[in-house]
């Protein structure tokens, strides 16, 4: 949505609107920095709330960004697999599917959330805070997704992949295949796939902690058959984790 001419109350409102308390930054800052300005700024407010910070402001109806993290995850999947289909004409789908398992990878989106200094906006608790939430790697992660997620809420698909495209995909090309993340999902599923077993299949087995600090367990089956189990501080590093057991199960050099 572009910059036109808004109505007084909404200027007043929005450059005296701080964040809640547990961020560092106010909500008229990171549109002026992002350069995406919000029709319905409870969107981006929520999508900045990290649910430690709940219980602190007394808020049990205010939503975190659990659920527009969520959407986001789809929504960047969906530009994502738009971009390479259209950067790499006659590529085969597992080299595409490696491709978008990298670009869209934890580490690759808590990398760009960091350069972008997403954390600064971040409402987390006060011991969140001293954890480490705002550079932890998850966290980011998520509310990058979250902030993609409330855009295409706000503003559609078209002002979704503006931003997606100038902080996220940037540089996605055909370098990422040697990034020095080991993609472990992504080699599995090629090998999967070349041995006719079908995409590996990852299940939850388990998870435990705090809502603010869980740990997930997971499964991944080949075939029908368990070839590994992984566990981590969100879904994406378990599976990863699961992945890289059933990469040492086929014999494939880590």
């Amino acid at each position: 949505m572009k910059l036109g001419r808004l109505p007084l109350m909404w200027k007043q409102r929005r450059k005296r609107r701080a964040m809640r308390p547990g961020a560092e930054r106010t909500l008229g800052e990171f549109e002026k920095e992002f350069g995406y300005r919000f029709r319905d700024l409870e969107l981006l407010e929520r999508a900045l709330t990290h649910r430690s910070i709940l219980t602190e402001i007394h808020r049990e109806r205010r939503d975190a960004n659990e659920r527009l993290e969520f959407l986001g995850d789809a929504v960047l999947d969906l530009v994502v697999c738009e971009k390479l289909y259209s950067n790499f004409p006659g590529a085969q789908e597992g080299y595409l599917a490696r491709l978008k398992s990298l670009a869209v990878s934890g580490r690759q989106l808590a990398s760009k959330a960091r350069r972008m200094g997403l954390g600064a906006w971040l409402q987390v608790s006060d011991g969140e805070a001293r954890n480490g939430g705002r550079t932890r790697r998850s966290i980011l992660e998520d509310s990058l997704e979250a902030v993609i997620g409330a855009i295409y809420l706000d503003g559609g698909l078209n002002e979704t992949r503006r931003f997606i495209e100038r902080f996220v995909t940037y540089d996605v090309n055909s370098r990422l295949i040697h990034d020095r993340e080991d993609n472990y999902k992504s080699r599995l599923l090629e090998y999967a796939q070349g041995q006719a077993l079908g995409a590996p299949v990852y299940h939850v087995t388990g998870e435990e902690g705090p809502d603010h600090d869980k740990t997930f367990y997971v499964e991944v089956l080949v075939g029908s058959v368990p070839v590994g189990r992984g566990e981590g501080h969100s879904k994406k590093q378990a599976e990863q984790g699961a992945a890289r057991e059933a990469v040492k199960f086929f014999g494939m050099k880590e």
